[in-house]
C-alpha cells in the first residue's frame, strides 16, 4: 500500500510502499477513503507532542470500508463504513477508565500518534474503538466530525450552559462547534488571526453574531470562551472578556506557555479548564447529534501524496473549514 510516513520528527512526510497490514483478533482492517488533516498532525510532526512511534503513520481522522477482520471482530461486517478517531485504546484497568475517564487512561494509545493512522491506503483500528458513520456524510465529510467535531463537542460540554460563547482560534473545530451552538440558539463571538477577514466572513455565514481579531475585545461581556488556537496568551484576555463566575475551555492538545497575569480576572469563581482526548460515549453522541441537526463540514480535499501540502496550507492558516486526504 501507499503511505505518508513520517520518519522523524521536524521532517517532512515520505510517500513510501508498506505492506498491507494484517489484522489481529480484536482489530478491523479498513480501506481508508478519506482521512482529516489535524492541527494535532502538527504537534506531532514538529515534535511539540513527544515520543511519537517512528517511522509513523499519520492521520486520526480515518473514514473507510472494512474489507478484512479478526476471529473475535462480530460487531462489524464486511463492507460497513467505520469512522477511527484519536483515541485508539484504554487498558479498562485504571482508575480514570473505572470511572468514566476513559480519556485520560493512564496506558491510552492514540490513532497517528502511537499507533499508524490513516495517512495511507489502508489502515488497522480496534474494532471497540471504531464508530459506525452516518449514512447522511460523504467520506469526506465525515472525516473532520471524528476529531474536531469531535472535541469541540466536548469542549461545549465543559463550556456548560452559556448563552454568550467566544471561540477562539476559527479552523476546522470551530467552524462545525459554531454550527452547533448556532443550533442551539447562543451567541457565538468568533476570534481569528488580526487581519483574517475571510475567516471572520466565514463565521458569520456560520452563524456568528460578530467575528473580529483575537487581540480585540468582543461587544459584550461573554459566559464562556473555548480556546482552539494553540496561543496560550488567549487564555488571560478570555479569562478578563468572561463574566463572572465564566468559564474559559483550553481545547487544545498544545499550547504556548501561559504568560503571568494578574489574580483579579481569574477571581469571581471564573473557571479555566482542559479538555483532553475524547470518550467513546462523545463519539456516539455527537454524531448522532451532527446528523440529527444537520450539521455540513466544509472540507478542501487533497489526494494522499499532497499530505505535506495539506499540512503546510493548515500551517499557514488557508484552510477554509478542514483539509481532508481522500484516496484514489
Amino acid at each position: 500500500m501507499k503511505a505518508m510516513l513520517l520518519d522523524a520528527v521536524g521532517r517532512p512526510l515520505r510517500l513510501a510502499e508498506l505492506p498491507i497490514p494484517v489484522p489481529k483478533e480484536d482489530e478491523v482492517l479498513l480501506r481508508v477513503h478519506a482521512c482529516g488533516v489535524c492541527r494535532t498532525d502538527l504537534h506531532v510532526m514538529d515534535g511539540e507532542l513527544t515520543n511519537p512511534k517512528t517511522p509513523l503513520v499519520l492521520g486520526h481522522e480515518i473514514v473507510g470500508v472494512l474489507v478484512a477482520k479478526g476471529q473475535e471482530v462480530a460487531q462489524y461486517t464486511i463492507g460497513q463504513r467505520l469512522g477511527v478517531p484519536w483515541l485508539g485504546y484504554t487498558c479498562g484497568q485504571c482508575n480514570y477508565c473505572a470511572t468514566n475517564h476513559e480519556n485520560l487512561c493512564d496506558n491510552a494509545r492514540f490513532t497517528g500518534y502511537t499507533l499508524d493512522g490513516g495517512f495511507a491506503e489502508y489502515a488497522l483500528a480496534n474494532q471497540h474503538y471504531c464508530f459506525a458513520l452516518p449514512d447522511t456524510y460523504s467520506d469526506a465529510e465525515a472525516a473532520p466530525l471524528l476529531c474536531a467535531g469531535l472535541i469541540g463537542y466536548r469542549a461545549l460540554l465543559a463550556a456548560g450552559n452559556a448563552r454568550c460563547l467566544g471561540i477562539y482560534g476559527f479552523g476546522a473545530a470551530a467552524h462545525i462547534l459554531a454550527q452547533v451552538a448556532h443550533h442551539q440558539g447562543r451567541k457565538v463571538f468568533a476570534f481569528t488571526k488580526p487581519g483574517d477577514v475571510a475567516g471572520q466572513r466565514f463565521a458569520i455565514e456560520l452563524g456568528a453574531a460578530w467575528a473580529g481579531d483575537s487581540d480585540t475585545a468582543p461587544p459584550e461581556k461573554m459566559d464562556a470562551a473555548i480556546i482552539f488556537a494553540p496561543v496560550g496568551a488567549l487564555i488571560p484576555q478570555a479569562l478578563g472578556d468572561v463574566v463572572k463566575g465564566g468559564i474559559v475551555v483550553c481545547a487544545g492538545i498544545h499550547m504556548t506557555d501561559i504568560p503571568q497575569f494578574p489574580y483579579s480576572i481569574l477571581w469571581g469563581e471564573r473557571t479555566l479548564r482542559s479538555i483532553a482526548n475524547l470518550t467513546r460515549r462523545d463519539g456516539e453522541e455527537f454524531l448522532a447529534l451532527a446528523s440529527k441537526i444537520g450539521i455540513r463540514p466544509e472540507v478542501e480535499k487533497f489526494p494522499l501524496n499532497a499530505a505535506n501540502d495539506a499540512l503546510n496550507q493548515l500551517r499557514l492558516g488557508k484552510i477554509r473549514g478542514a483539509a481532508v486526504l481522500v484516496m484514489d
